[in-house]
């Protein structure tokens, strides 16, 4: 979870603290430890649209041609995957496939419907998956399916991704666009971390995967998911347990068993659980720390007590598990400072009323401020060194990539910093700065989040795309697989990277949610059509 700002009304050491600090609790929820990780990660931004790789155009003409030729030729190649399938495939007759409408399947002792639960890992990286130190959550993604990367909303933070994932919306349009910002239509501040403030409904625009499943007739259940407890609407999930800090994880796993041993009537069919502790050492002692490795093997250690879980019950078969997580984690620990009040001088920092986000930060000047020469300042600084600390923009020319500019929750002028850069003053300084910390591009690599997935969808998924990727390679003589699957080191299928908003529509799918029963999304609904 993220760090956030305060109203420029309240400038003591403790607010400064909170804007730049940890979640709460967290320091006493982790004492330091030393790195032991060197820092490797590359930061260059990640082309996910780039789906040709090395290839040559003349490869790139005769795989065209080699495909045209598989489909005139389609019962022949649907022979030879068919022969290429494991031993003990049986695809054909996947329980996931058994699941009609509100059908049932049973796991030898009772009756349970489609079920899906989704987990969200706050601030795990998605190189952190290679590292070792999660062999379970590699074991089920060679299982079933693994992203080289979610891409997260921006600004990279906590509360904008949470319920991007919820309802499948950028933040411009759920209206969540930091975890700390002014709303000039009601003269409010929205906090993420002041309950009474955070929970009121009129916040939050979109309708959550809880909203669209309970309309559908779904029981829903949330694990301290971020988010309020009811909707605009007035819709709530059938079971919500609020977010309290340091929750041991066998004490969420029990929760989740006992939803999920509840009599068929009464049993949730999607579950939303969300798990703080990574990012809050990641913020503590940084991305590299040996902190990050224990909390790391610590939540795969989760997902593999939840796994054995869900074989003693039998229900591998028949409950979707997707684990996900908000954003990535960047070293800051000895950052280069952007002296805010250096820039605009004295008077030109005192006019700003409002400071929006943490490490990015959303400016609202005062109304009889200079805000033209104030944006000039701080642009003509931008530019020295060839704009390789800090970015500036307006609504008018922020990159459209990111969808944010249109809300008025969106301050006018917003400053980016770089990552390895952060934004602070010359009384600030490093008050309250963590060692880690994310909100920055939504493309650099050390932002990234990470997307596994396991259960009867994606192990038929798995098969029918290794099967095919190897048909076509084997055709076309290629050591590439097919586009949108790389191949690891020992031949694990990973997705290319994507978009977070996409997932709501993935888990309507799993529920088997008619489509015109979902909501209108930023993702779209077709992206999962190859798959299903």
């Amino acid at each position: 979870m993220a760090v956030a700002s305060s109203s420029r009304k309240s400038t003591g050491k403790g607010d400064r603290e909170e804007r730049k600090g940890l979640l709460a609790g967290t320091q006493d929820a982790f004492s330091p430890a030393e790195d032991v990780w060197k820092a490797d990660a590359d930061d260059d931004d990640l082309d996910p649209s780039n789906s040709t790789g090395g290839w040559s155009r003349k490869r790139i003409l005769f795989a065209a041609t080699a495909l045209v030729l598989l489909i005139l030729t389609g019962v022949t190649a649907r022979t030879f995957l068919l022969s290429t399938r494991p031993p003990h495939d049986e695809t054909d007759t996947h329980p996931n496939l058994l699941f009609h409408g509100d059908g049932l399947r049973s796991n030898g002792t009772h009756d349970f419907k489609r079920t899906v639960l989704i987990v969200s890992i706050d601030g795990l990286r998605a190189d952190y998956l290679d590292r070792g130190l999660t062999p379970h959550l590699l074991d089920i993604s060679k299982q079933g399916l693994r992203a080289k990367s979610l891409i997260p909303v921006f600004p990279t933070l906590t509360f904008p991704n949470h319920w991007a994932l919820m309802t499948g919306l950028y933040a411009e349009s759920h209206g969540i666009i930091a975890n700390n910002f002014w709303d000039p239509a009601t003269k409010e501040e929205f906090h993420y971390n002041r309950e009474k403030v955070a929970w009121n409904p009129s916040w939050w625009f979109g309708e959550p995967m809880w909203e669209t499943a309970g309309k559908a007739g779904f029981i829903t259940a949330n694990l301290m998911w971020p988010g309020p407890p009811k909707t605009r609407t007035g819709a709530s999930p059938t079971y919500f347990v609020p977010w309290r800090n340091k929750v041991p994880l066998q004490e969420k796993l029990d929760q989740l068993m006992q939803w999920i041993d509840l009599p068929l009537k009464t049993r949730p069919q999607l579950l939303m659980a969300y798990e703080p502790s990574l990012d809050q050492a990641g913020h503590f002692a940084g991305p590299m720390s040996k902190l990050v490795n224990i909390t790391l093997n610590y939540v795969d250690g989760f997902a593999k007590n939840l796994h054995t879980e869900l074989v003693a019950r039998n229900l591998t078969d028949i409950v979707d598990v997707v684990f996900v997580s908000d954003h990535g984690m960047t070293d800051t620990s000895h950052p280069e400072h952007i002296y805010m009040d250096d820039i605009l001088g004295a008077d030109g920092y005192a006019s700003i009323e409002h400071e929006d986000g943490w490490p990015s930060m959303g400016l609202r000047f005062a109304s009889d401020a200079n805000v033209s020469r104030n944006l000039a300042l701080l642009r003509a600084e931008a530019a020295k060194d060839g704009g390789k600390r800090f970015s500036v923009y307006t609504k008018d020319d922020m990159p459209a990539r990111w969808h944010f500019a249109n809300n008025e929750r969106i301050a006018p002028i917003w400053v980016v910093p770089k990552i390895g850069y952060v934004l602070t003053t010359r009384e600030e300084g490093d008050v309250g700065m963590s060692k880690g910390n994310h909100g920055y591009d939504n493309t650099a690599a050390s932002m990234q989040a990470m997307f596994v997935a396991h259960g009867p969808f994606s192990s038929v998924v798995k098969v029918l795309h290794q099967g095919r990727s190897s048909l076509v390679r084997r055709i076309l003589g290629l050591s590439r697989p097919n586009k949108g699957w790389h191949s690891t080191a020992d031949d694990t299928y990973v997705m290319d990277s994507f978009e977070n908003v996409q997932i709501y529509s993935l888990v309507m799918r799993l529920l088997g949610v008619e489509e015109g029963k979902v909501a209108r999304t930023n993702g779209t609904r077709e992206f999962w059509d190859k798959y299903f």
